[in-house]
Parts: C-alpha cells; sequence; structure tokens
C-alpha cells in the first residue's frame, strides 16, 4: 500500500539512533525485554550508565533526516519524559526510538541504565491498524488522543476511524451540518468538529500513524436518513409505506449526486490517499419490499439478486471516489458478490471461521488484489483466561497460495467495535490484549512463536504501559491495589 502521508515519518524512522553518554559501568543485568520484538536484537550484559543532565539525540551525518524533520522534533519532546521519568528539561533533543526508550531502566537508587544493544528493525507489514468505532458510542477526543498515543509505543501505524452508523452521525459535515445537528446523539457535545478531526490528523501525523476515514454504506445508515431526507429507501408493508427506513436508495439518482458531494468534502478533510467505502451487512429485506426498488431491478437487467443491486451501487462508490484520486478499502461482502471493481481496491476481510478466512484470502489474493486481515482480532470480544494468547498466535500468511499471493496480504487490524465499549472502559480492553496483534504485525514470525516466551516481556511491557498512564490503576472498594500479575490476568476477564 502506498504510505504517501508519511513519507517524510519513513524517512526520518530509518535513520540510526545516536546518543552520547558520559559514565560506563558494567553489570550482569541484561535487559531484552522491547515490545514488539525488533527483527534483529543483541543484547550484552554490559551496561551504560545514562546521565540525562547530559544526554542528547543527535542526527547521524549520513542521514537523509536533518535538524528539522518536524515528525522527529516532536517526538524527541515526547520521548525524554518517557526514557527519563524523574526529568523534564534537557538540553537538545533530535532523534528517538519506541524500542530504545523500553531498553532504558533505572536501578533502586534512581540512575538510568542501557544495556549495550544492537538492534536492527523494519515492520513486517505495512498496514498495521486499529479500528476505533465512535457510532455506538461515542468517543470524546482525549480517548482517541491517547489510544494514539499508546498505538506509537506498540507500533502501530493506521488508525481506521469509524466514525459514523445506525446509532449517530457525529462527523460534523460543513456540506451537510444537519447530518450531525440531527443524526448524532447530541449536536454539541456529541459531535466531531472539522477542528477536532484536524486535531486527530495532526496528532496521528506526529507519530507516524495515518488516519483513514471510514463511511460506510449502503447499510449501517440509519442515523444519516435524520439529517438527509430521501437519502435511505422506504420500507413497504404489502402495497403502502411502513414509516422504517432501510439502506440507501441505489434507485435514486439523487443518492449519487449526494454521495459524491459528501465524499469531495470527506476527502478534502482526511488527507490519506485511502478511503473506506464500507460495504458490508446490507440487509435486502426492505429493497424486496420497495416497489419502485423492484422496479428499477427489473429495468436493468438484476431480475430478483439483489447482490447485483448492491454490487451497482459499490461500483458507483468506487468510481465516486476515484474520481477524488482516493483508492477505496472495502469490506470482503463487496468481493463475495463478485462487484466490478479496480483492481487497485483493497479488501477487508471481517468474518469466517479460521478455514474460511484462508480460503478468503486465497481467493482475493488469486484474484490479484490486496488483503487487510481482521477477522481474528475482533478484540471488542472477550474470553475468561488470558486471551491474548489467541491474537498472539494467529498467522496472517497462513493459507493455501503463492508468494505473490502472500505478498497482496498488507497487514492486519485490531477492531474496537463499540457496542459495550465507550471511554470508560476502552483503554483497558484494547490494551495490552491489542499489543498482541501488534507484534504479530511487526515482527518476524519465527522469532515470536513462543507463547510462553512472549509472556514475560509482554507483562514488563504492560507495566510501561501503566507508567506511561495509557491504563489507569483504580484500587478495589477496599483500597487495595492487586499486583502486577493479578492485574495482568484480570485485564483480560470476561466482563
Amino acid at each position: 500500500m502506498e504510505e504517501k502521508t508519511i513519507s517524510n515519518s519513513r524517512r526520518c524512522y530509518k535513520q540510526w539512533l545516536c546518543f552520547m553518554v558520559l559514565f560506563m559501568s558494567f553489570s550482569v543485568i541484561y535487559v531484552d525485554a522491547v515490545w514488539p520484538m525488533p527483527q534483529m536484537i543483541s543484547s550484552s550484559m554490559a551496561r551504560y550508565t545514562l546521565n540525562p543532565r547530559e544526554f542528547i539525540f543527535q542526527y547521524s551525518s549520513g542521514s537523509s533526516a536533518q535538524p528539522g524533520c518536524s515528525l522527529l522534533d516532536s517526538a524527541f519532546e515526547r520521548y525524554f519524559p518517557l526514557i527519563f521519568t524523574d526529568y523534564r528539561k534537557h538540553k537538545c533533543l533530535e532523534i528517538s526510538l519506541e524500542s530504545f526508550s523500553q531498553l532504558v531502566y533505572q536501578d533502586d537508587f534512581g540512575e538510568y541504565f542501557v544495556n549495550e544493544t544492537e538492534i536492527e528493525d523494519f515492520p513486517r507489514f505495512q498496514f498495521r491498524g486499529i479500528l476505533l468505532d465512535t457510532s455506538r458510542h461515542y468517543l470524546p477526543l482525549h480517548a482517541i488522543l491517547k489510544t494514539l498515543d499508546a498505538m506509537s509505543y506498540n507500533k502501530f501505524n493506521v488508525f481506521h476511524w469509524h466514525i459514523v452508523d445506525d446509532p449517530s452521525f457525529p462527523y460534523q459535515s460543513s456540506t451537510f451540518p444537519d447530518l450531525s445537528s440531527k443524526g448524532a446523539f447530541h449536536p454539541s457535545t456529541h459531535v466531531y468538529t472539522q477542528i477536532d478531526v484536524k486535531r486527530v490528523i495532526a496528532h496521528a501525523r506526529l507519530r507516524g500513524i495515518r488516519v483513514l476515514a471510514e463511511f460506510d454504506s449502503p447499510g449501517h445508515t440509519q442515523s444519516w436518513g435524520k439529517g438527509q431526507p430521501g437519502l435511505l429507501t422506504p420500507c413497504y408493508k404489502g402495497t403502502v409505506p411502513s414509516g422504517t427506513f432501510g439502506p440507501v436508495n441505489p434507485a435514486n439518482s439523487s443518492s449519487y449526486k449526494f454521495m459524491t458531494h459528501l465524499f469531495k468534502e470527506v476527502t478534502s478533510v482526511f488527507p490519506d490517499s485511502y478511503v473506506h467505502l464500507g460495504g458490508d451487512e446490507v440487509d435486502f429485506t426492505c429493497w424486496k419490499s420497495n416497489p419502485d426498488v423492484r422496479g428499477f431491478m427489473l429495468k436493468m437487467g438484476f431480475g430478483t439478486d439483489y447482490t447485483k443491486l448492491e454490487s451497482y451501487y459499490m461500483e458507483n462508490m468506487v468510481n465516486i471516489t476515484k474520481g477524488l484520486n482516493k483508492t477505496a478499502i472495502v469490506w470482503q461482502d463487496v468481493f463475495d458478490y463478485h462487484e466490478k471493481i479496480p483492481v487497485d481496491t483493497v479488501l477487508h476481510i471481517w468474518k469466517g471461521s479460521p478455514g474460511q478466512i484462508q480460503q478468503e484470502l486465497s481467493s482475493i489474493t488469486l484474484a490479484g488484489y490486496r488483503v487487510i486481515l481482521a477477522a481474528p482480532w475482533y478484540i471488542n470480544h472477550i474470553d475468561y483466561g488470558q486471551d491474548w494468547e489467541k491474537y498472539y498466535t494467529i498467522q496472517p500468511l497462513n493459507f493455501t497460495g503463492t508468494e505473490q499471493q502472500k505478498k497482496l496480504v498488507i497487514g492486519g487490524e485490531v477492531c474496537m467495535w463499540g457496542e459495550y465499549v465507550d471511554a470508560t472502559n476502552l483503554s483497558p480492553r484494547l490494551w495490552p490484549r491489542a499489543s498482541a496483534a501488534g507484534e504479530r504485525l511487526w515482527s518476524d514470525e519465527k522469532m515470536t512463536s513462543s507463547v510462553i516466551d512472549a509472556f514475560p516481556r509482554l507483562v514488563d511491557f504492560r507495566c510501561r504501559l501503566l507508567r506511561y498512564r495509557v491504563i489507569v490503576i483504580m484500587p478495589n472498594y477496599f483500597g487495595y491495589t492487586p499486583n502486577v500479575e493479578s492485574l495482568f490476568t484480570a485485564v483480560t476477564l470476561k466482563k
């Protein structure tokens, strides 16, 4: 997948880390707890004392990134207090890496150390996403920004913003303001203004994260109809309207005019070169009941095959976004219904048993399409016990296909759907369970095949997330704060 919007970030990231230390000592302490695991890491028992007052980062003379790289300059300001928790002021910060920040540790006397370590690192997959659903429960801006911070610690690089859906339309459109004023849970307190969206995009960019907006249709659009009369299909009971509405009406030319204007705005607000069009779970019941839709079906020669009608709609949507110089990402239903879409369209797998997922991967890649795997990482579901293990053992390339087919699997995504998730339980439900998928998408498969070996590193990384306040410990009713081991277990227990 192209990553035009973070090309500068990528150039900055691929540079060597240079640092200066004033004191050196040797010890038997060995630190090798980086998460996600780098492609190559070699540590010795020698350790170096770090003096925060004299510690600096600086650009390598051969680096293509030089002072003034805004992504790096911002990262240095963030990472210094994360590395040296007792020091807030510093001289000159020029480069930082998440892996390096995890190698620095303190002894009982407050001195900072880093073991002599050599790291070679790069991501296994280029698309490493987290989906948040802000329609079923509105997530305040601070919760989204906090998630972006946590994503950067876990080396996720795509924020998939499932911003609207049936329950609410919180995106405040400048072109169609009634969509949020009538479709949001509250027109003032539960919306994302244009300024809010820009803040999210800017916050993400400085962390090397792309923002992928999803405006799912023709289904999942009940909230749209409140602010855009005539968009949804009137449902019928016999020969009279029932007073309810179904998916977007694909038989009306006005539907496509509206979508063209809306997506012209969306693609100007969200700068990423991709836009997610949805296309999943379309209930045909209302379409079948509507006499105008049935008449359109006959006119188009679709007979009674409503998958052809959905195909007609989605093909129009893909063409609209293509005309706006954006590449479409769609859920797998679009492929399953044999819709005619450009070969550069990306398919998103969200459902199926393990065997069905493998077959879907084989079929989609055989047809030449790129694919994102999300189905095994729906972590809004919680199982009893430490369910991170099942997310960790997923192998995205475990399907029948050629090497060329497997290159078309561009990555995966952790999905946090919002039926039972809001700002009060988002972080503890998401982390560190999503971290398991983060390592699977970043690290070498052979180096990270053991759950037993991964567990102590993940426990250590979870403690780091606690220090970063990604997860906040709350004492129980008796004022007792449980230990790390019980906390780690508790976070994965079924609610």
